[in-house]
């Protein structure tokens, strides 16, 4: 007779064996699925606006706000411009004003 040992171990490579044999089936069957199925096919189609004049329209108002922006912002650079000359012209005549032509007798 066996030994428990030795039955135990025995169940073990029996359960070992099956569980493979249980694997390369599956293995088959999912491989078998994978090459029977085709892949979908699905027909792609180029997408074409409703209306051309429609997109053009949307794109003119974009370009016609981006020149409106360019133009305030220039103007605005321009105006910024002048007020800054006029500001350093006015600290020049001040300055001017103070270190030649104001006469020391007031400050002392």
């Amino acid at each position: 007779m066996k030994s428990e040992e030795e039955r135990r171990q025995e169940l073990e490579q029996q359960e070992r064996i099956l569980r493979e044999k249980e694997v390369e089936l599956r293995l088959r069957e999912i491989e078998a699925d994978i090459h029977n199925s085709p892949a979908p096919f699905y027909q792609t189609v180029k997408h074409q606006p409703e209306n051309a004049q429609k997109s053009w329209g949307k794109k003119a108002i974009i370009v016609g706000k981006l020149f409106t922006l360019g133009v305030v912002a220039l103007i605005a650079v321009r105006i910024a411009s002048v007020l800054a000359s006029l500001i350093i012209l006015a600290a020049l005549v001040w300055i001017s004003y103070k270190l030649f032509l104001e006469s020391p007798k007031k400050n002392s």
